[in-house]
């Protein structure tokens, strides 16, 4: 039996969630934070309909990114730290500090609290908001090598807050990080199979389809990644000798345009997909809307521009394989439909 414990932060969240499931999968022992205990029957119901069985390897423990309080206690006996934890909100807020403070400030937690228990490595979810945002547009594939530019067009609080959090991860290790071993992860778009009945990530984007919320498709094109892919990056990544020290790019294949997504979507769900528009919005429309909604501002920039990734290096020093994105993408719906009231 697998006697090594992970510690993942988040434990509600979307990817944390399937990472958990993944780690239990694999016989780890896996203690999860969450700001209130009174989600954890939640979670072990969500992990239960997904078929896990391993309910006696799984604790959880209460720390929050804003505090130091339980970091100690959380980290106590951990072999590797998988850090998933981070305020989601990408486009406009009111007041950018209330994710760039927590996310910062929460990382610096994480990251002391596992160099003082000796852990072996903290693997951080960052994103692909910490890779291609702020650059002009160009004809190019992103890498690892990439960082955003904080202060160029299109930036918005979340795509601050990945960048900024990462840049002290890596500052951190180099200045006092001791012996601590950082691995940092960058998905695209991550979609998949809902856990529970929350609604997280980019699954939003087919929530808003689902919902007859969007009245058209907007000329925008999404790279996406699986997320039990994700989850199974992160676990590569947490025992690879050859991560430590690096970045890698989770990504799949060319972007989905948006009407290509519904596409899939309408063919995985059938008559639920009644509401879905079928018609296209011109660019000058979604320009117009964004005077009135700051919301949609932050994806003006990229109206009609496809960015390329590249998952080499993932696929080479991982032995990473992921799905196909339709699959994230059909998967999403049903699972979400599945999940409606009769």
């Amino acid at each position: 039996m697998n006697q090594q414990r992970v510690l993942v932060t988040g434990g509600a969240g979307f990817i944390a969630g399937h990472c958990i499931l993944q780690l239990l999968e694999q016989g780890y022992h896996v203690r999860a934070t969450l700001r209130s205990l009174e989600k954890e029957s939640g979670i072990r119901a969500a992990l239960k309909e997904c078929g896990s069985t391993e309910d006696n390897r799984l604790s959880f423990v209460t720390a929050d990114l804003t505090s130091d309080v339980g970091w100690g206690q959380a980290v106590k006996d951990v072999d590797y730290v998988l850090h998933v934890a981070s305020p989601v909100r990408p486009g406009h807020v009111h007041d950018e500090s209330e994710l760039i403070v927590p996310a910062r400030e929460g990382t610096l937690r994480v990251l002391r609290a596992a160099r003082d228990a000796n852990v072996r490595r903290v693997v951080l979810t960052s994103a692909f908001h910490a890779v291609s945002w702020g650059h002009p547009r160009a004809d190019r594939t992103f890498t690892e090598q990439d960082w955003t530019n904080v202060d160029g067009p299109g930036v918005d609080a979340y795509g601050k807050s990945k960048t900024l959090a990462e840049r002290d991860a890596w500052d951190f290790v180099a200045t006092t990080g001791g012996g601590l071993s950082l691995t940092t992860l960058l998905p695209v778009a991550v979609m998949g199979p809902v856990m529970g009945n929350a609604i997280s990530g980019a699954n939003h984007i087919i929530q808003r389809m689902l919902n007859g919320a969007m009245p058209g498709f907007p000329n925008l094109f999404i790279p996406i990644v699986d997320v039990r892919d994700v989850a199974s990056a992160h676990i590569l990544a947490m025992t690879n000798p050859q991560a430590a020290g690096q970045r890698f790019l989770i990504s799949n294949s060319t972007p989905l345009a948006m009407k290509e997504i519904g596409e899939i979507v309408r063919g995985a769900v059938g008559n639920a997909a009644e509401r879905i528009p079928t018609r296209s919005l011109p660019d000058l429309a979604m320009r117009i809307m964004a005077i009135f909604r700051p919301e949609l501002r932050p994806y003006l920039p990229d109206l009609g521009y496809a960015k390329k990734t590249s998952n080499a290096k993932a696929r080479r020093i991982l032995s990473w394989t992921p799905r196909e994105p339709r699959e994230a993408v059909a998967a999403a719906a049903a699972s979400m439909v599945s999940k409606r009231s009769p």
